[in-house]
């Protein structure tokens, strides 16, 4: 029988405004970012637009909606508030997955829960918060990293560390043998030829060592706000790397497109795993969200 399964893949929304901003979370990280904010990206990243965009994919009933991170701008606790509202208004936990990225936990808040607001939403409460969680949807594994670190200014750097990655060795290792679709959430590029060294993983050659060793059916990510799928050879078959671009750009910006998100369809037969991949975004910035591109990704079991 063949299984299927719809995941619509949502990174780097940025949502505005930005809130909390008071005088005990200022330093020169984030003073810098509110500056940039203020200048420029304020006028890219709009909350309109990526809530079209949620509109579009909930009208085409995707069983999971998974976000990849950068839900904020300045890692503000009031900033944290308002995207626990803003998910709330996606969908209940049992329906939505996020995991965090650079701009979530971006400079020190004291002893603030911070991203832990949204700990339903990454399979877990809020005194257990713990990376990487493994959440069973459907014929789905999907197993969330954190890859955000606060980092100096003028830094994006992310990072695993020894204990994610050996945990999720293992976590990996055990889906594989149980047949589930293995499908990987993580902000930063996995390899770190994908971006500058100012913004890679720093541990990115060991993640994709054990990519190569345990595999995994997709990996999906965000960082860039440029859309790309790239190849991982492992020990049993190559792994797919897919990234969104940014959910909410609405006005144009050096490289970066429009707004757009990924659409993936699973089919899982006894023989192989086919994936669907669409994109979906806008054209122009007042135009309707449409296809952008359709491809289909199959694998051998």
């Amino acid at each position: 029988m063949t299984e299927i399964f719809t995941l619509a893949h949502f990174s780097d929304v940025h949502r505005p405004p930005i809130t909390g901003f008071t005088w005990r979370y200022w330093n020169a990280k984030r003073l810098l970012g509110y500056v940039n904010w203020q200048r420029k990206r304020r006028h890219i990243h709009m909350a309109d637009v990526a809530d079209r965009l949620i509109d579009d994919a909930r009208a085409l009933r995707p069983d999971h909606i998974a976000i990849t991170g950068d839900l904020v701008n300045l890692g503000l606790p009031g900033e944290h508030e308002a995207a626990l509202i803003w998910l709330r208004s996606v969908g209940p936990p049992e329906s939505v997955t996020v995991v965090p990225g650079n701009h979530d936990i971006y400079s020190n808040i004291g002893s603030d829960r911070g991203v832990a607001r949204w700990a339903s939403y990454m399979n877990a409460e809020e005194e257990t918060l713990a990376f990487p969680f493994v959440r069973r949807v459907g014929p789905l594994a999907l197993i969330g990293f954190n890859s955000a670190v606060e980092t100096p200014p003028f830094t994006a750097t992310g990072l695993l560390g020894a204990r994610q990655l050996e945990i999720a060795g293992e976590q990996l290792a055990k889906l594989g043998e149980e047949g589930a679709i293995r499908v990987v959430l993580i902000h930063h590029p996995p390899l770190a030829s994908m971006t500058t060294p100012r913004r890679a993983l720093r541990d990115a050659a060991h993640f994709a060592h054990l990519l190569e060793r345990e595999g995994a059916e997709l990996v999906i990510y965000g960082h860039n706000h440029s859309p790309a799928v790239d190849w991982l050879p492992s020990r049993d078959k190559p792994v797919p790397l897919i990234a969104s671009a940014s959910a909410s750009v609405g006005a144009a910006h050096r490289a970066e497109p429009l707004a757009q998100y990924n659409l993936f369809t699973f089919f899982k037969t006894p023989t192989a795993l086919r994936i669907r991949h669409i994109v979906r975004g806008l054209k122009t910035p007042d135009g309707p969200v449409v296809q952008l591109s359709e491809d289909v990704i199959e694998t051998r079991e």
